[in-house]
């Protein structure tokens, strides 16, 4: 079965809240953290397989101007199947649509992975935010992406 991506529903937060806690461990976002993104109108997609969710990417806007990729995650048993980049790609997709100019995200420095799959994109590291990740203390690559 191929997924599919589609617009995140609320009562798929309690399917996101396991791949949180599996990828990023005490720096999982909340069911909480989910539903204020959604309250405050930012775009949350999600891929699904027969009806279980596999990964998850965030957009918010900030016309005319940007676009902030929030996250994106896929569910370790799922990883390696374009997943990620077809989340990526459908936000960034959003984001052209709105007429965005620049989108950009942060990533964790180690995560080399993501990094990668950042630039595959032409997104550029243009700073770092030093020990953002808590409470390990991780620095986070902060890439911008200008719309070709």
């Amino acid at each position: 079965m191929t997924f599919q991506l589609g617009r995140l529903r609320w009562w798929q937060i309690a399917d996101l809240l396991p791949i949180e806690a599996d990828l990023f461990g005490a720096e999982a976002w909340t069911a909480g953290m989910f539903w204020n993104e959604l309250a405050n109108g930012h775009l949350y997609l999600a891929a699904t397989e027969d009806g279980a969710v596999l990964g998850y990417g965030g957009l918010a806007l900030s016309p005319p101007d940007e676009a902030w990729i929030n996250n994106v995650a896929v569910r370790r048993d799922a990883q390696r199947r374009g997943i990620g980049r077809a989340l990526v790609a459908a936000l960034l997709d959003v984001a052209s649509r709105a007429g965005i100019d620049q989108t950009l995200l942060e990533v964790a420095a180690d995560n080399k992975p993501a990094q990668a799959l950042y630039a595959d994109f032409g997104f550029e590291t243009v700073g770092v935010r030093k020990r953002y990740y808590q409470p390990s203390n991780t620095d986070a690559w902060v890439m911008r992406r200008i719309e070709p």
